[in-house]
């Protein structure tokens, strides 16, 4: 079961994921690596102030990390709150299973007592 701690976290992490941008912005990244903010902006059709507040909302919720070196930002994507989604989902698939095994259940001792 997902931890208060980590219930919280979870919500600003979903929160933060919530919009398509940010999602799109960390998909580039896990699938590319780190990229310099001014890469990630020309991907996008708005302006550069537009995706570095997107890309603060991730560095808020974890999902993103920021070096800086020189004039260069390099933002890389963080997996850990990712797996926080993943436990939480693996919940949820279990509970699911445990239902459907105790309907398959029910189905199954009713067609023995038709027998």
């Amino acid at each position: 079961m997902v931890e208060r701690e980590d219930s919280d976290r979870l919500t600003e992490v979903l929160k933060a994921a919530s919009d398509p941008n940010r999602r799109r912005i960390l998909t580039i990244l896990v699938q590319e690596g780190p990229l310099r903010v001014t890469d990630l902006a020309g991907r996008f059709d708005m302006s550069l102030n537009s995706v570095s507040k997107h890309i603060k909302a991730l560095e808020k919720a974890g999902l993103v990390s920021r070096k800086t070196e020189w004039r260069e930002h390099l933002i890389a994507p963080e997996m850990e709150p990712l797996r926080l989604i993943d436990a939480w989902f693996a919940e949820l698939r279990s509970s699911w299973d445990m239902r459907l095994e105790h309907l398959a259940a029910i189905f199954s001792e009713e067609n023995d007592d038709d027998d």
